[in-house]
C-alpha cells in the first residue's frame, strides 16, 4: 500500500494519528442568531397569512381618503381638528382602526371607503332623476346600470321632460357640495318656447322675475344664434325646483324643450342622448376645485 501524502480538508490530526473516526457534531448556533431565524420564520408565515386573509379594519385617515375626500396627510388634519365622527362620536385618535360595521361621518355626510366614480349622462327625455320610482316609471339608473360595481346616485335632479347633462356619482361629499346652494353651480339651458320670445320679456328675465321662493336671478339670457326667435340660451346659478320652466310661464310662455348644456363646467360633447362617460383625472379635479 502506498504511502498517504497530504491531508484530507475534513481530518483532525489527532483522530488521525490515533486512526478513530471524527465524530459527528452539531453546528454550535449562538442564542441571538437561533431567535433572529425564529423570528424571521414566523414573520414569513404571519406575511403569508396576512395575504391570504382579507383585513377587517382600516386605518380611519385611509377611509377617507379611499371615499374620494382627500389624501391620507389632508385626513390627518381632518380628525385631528375633530371633523370626523364614527359610530356617532368625534375620533381624533391618529391610527385608529375602522370596522366594516363602523359608520363614518365627515361634515355630516356618511362616507364609504368605495373607490369614488364620476358619470356624465346625457339625460333622453322621459327618465326621472332618482334611484328608483314607485310608480315604476324609467329612470337615469337605468341607463347607467353597467357604468360602476358601486352604486350611484344622481347629482341634483332634471324633470322628466327635461335632457341633457347630469352626474352621477357614488362621492357624497361632492354630491353635497354642488348641491349645496352656497356654492351656486353654475349651468346653462338651451329653451325652446311655444312662441317667439319678446325683446321686453327677455330684458324684464334678465332684470329678475319675482317667484314663490324670491327674485329668480339670471346671469345671463339670450336669443340663439342662427336660430328661430323661440329658442333662447339662459345661465344662471340658482337651483330652484323647475326654476326655467316657471320663469317663463310666469311670463306667459310655455316650455317646449328644455335642454341643460352645461353643468358646473361639464358639457354633454362627443355624448349621444341617452349615452354617458367616465370623468377624466382632470374633470374630477377640477370639480374638487370648485367644490
Amino acid at each position: 500500500m502506498g504511502k498517504r501524502i497530504g491531508k484530507s480538508f475534513d481530518s483532525d490530526p489527532k483522530t488521525e494519528r490515533s486512526g478513530d473516526k471524527k465524530p459527528y457534531k452539531k453546528p454550535f448556533v449562538p442564542v441571538d442568531q437561533a431567535e433572529k431565524t425564529r423570528s424571521f420564520v414566523q414573520k414569513r408565515r404571519f406575511d403569508k397569512l396576512a395575504k391570504e386573509t382579507p383585513k377587517e379594519s382600516i386605518r380611519l385617515n385611509k377611509y377617507i381618503a379611499n371615499s374620494g375626500i382627500c389624501s391620507r396627510r389632508e385626513a390627518d388634519e381632518l380628525i385631528t381638528q375633530g371633523l370626523v365622527q364614527v359610530n356617532g362620536q368625534v375620533v381624533t385618535e391618529m391610527g385608529y382602526q375602522v370596522q366594516k360595521t363602523d359608520k363614518v361621518i365627515f361634515d355630516g355626510q356618511g362616507i364609504t371607503p368605495e373607490k369614488p366614480v364620476y358619470v356624465l349622462l346625457n339625460k333622453p327625455k322621459g327618465y326621472i332623476s332618482t334611484t328608483k320610482d314607485e310608480k315604476a316609471r324609467k329612470t337615469v339608473m337605468d341607463l347607467v346600470a353597467n357604468a360602476s360595481p358601486y352604486r350611484l346616485f344622481p347629482v341634483g335632479r332634471l324633470d322628466r321632460s327635461t335632457t341633457g347633462v347630469i352626474l352621477l356619482t357614488n362621492d357624497g361629499h361632492m354630491t353635497k357640495k354642488l348641491t349645496h346652494p352656497s356654492f351656486q353651480m353654475k349651468k346653462i339651458y338651451h329653451v325652446s318656447l311655444d312662441r317667439k320670445l319678446d325683446r321686453a320679456d327677455l330684458n324684464a328675465i334678465q332684470e329678475g322675475i319675482r317667484l314663490e321662493e324670491g327674485i329668480a336671478v339670471v346671469d345671463s339670457i339670450s336669443y340663439i344664434e342662427g336660430k328661430p326667435k323661440n329658442e333662447v340660451g339662459i345661465e344662471l346659478h340658482i337651483g330652484w325646483n323647475r326654476v326655467v320652466r316657471r320663469i317663463f310661464q310666469k311670463l306667459g310662455y310655455e316650455v317646449e324643450l328644455l335642454d341643460r348644456v352645461m353643468f358646473a363646467g361639464l358639457t354633454k360633447k362627443n355624448i349621444k342622448r341617452g349615452h354617458w362617460r367616465i370623468l377624466t383625472d382632470l374633470e374630477v379635479n377640477n370639480l374638487k376645485m370648485l367644490s
